[in-house]
């Protein structure tokens, strides 16, 4: 018999920037370290473990999942701001974005809190995003502008 108030774990999968979009706002304020990315450049590939919100649920977020991203196709990744040398740094994500480049492919952004950035040079859109634990309470709030949650 299944909880019926227990937490689906999420799984997406994107192939354009509309996908993206969805990956997004459920990847909005999630939290990872410098550590926690993992570019693979022989394989193409760019994978990101995050602690992220449970945007999904009816209620403002009062959990948090492990999740990862997998960008396939990726030609190279570049970063502004971001101190590889300090793999227990903490970032917060804003935002994931798309900017069209030679059809199919573009660069694919990874909006941090404190003006850092992740930029993926990709062949296209080869996204998927799955939750790999379980849900946790969490009562930490995000801390930027315009952060909306209600942890208490």
């Amino acid at each position: 018999m299944t909880d019926q108030g227990a937490i689906q774990p999420l799984r997406l999968l994107a192939m354009d920037s509309d996908d993206l979009e969805i990956m997004s706002a459920a990847l909005q304020d999630a939290v990872t370290k410098i550590g926690d990315i993992s570019w693979e450049s022989a394989a193409g590939r760019l994978t990101i473990a995050f602690n992220r919100l449970t945007w999904e649920t009816a209620e403002k977020p009062k959990a948090r999942v492990r999740a990862a991203i997998q960008l396939g196709c990726v030609l190279r990744v570049r970063s502004r701001n971001l101190r590889p040398a300090a793999p227990d740094a903490v970032l917060q994500l804003l935002a994931v974005t798309f900017e069209p480049g030679e059809a199919p492919g573009g660069r694919v952004t990874f909006a941090f809190a404190d003006g850092g950035d992740l930029a993926a040079e990709v062949e296209c859109v080869d996204a998927a995003l799955a939750d790999v634990s379980e849900p946790w309470a969490s009562a930490r709030k995000p801390e930027h502008d315009g952060a909306d949650f209600d942890g208490t």
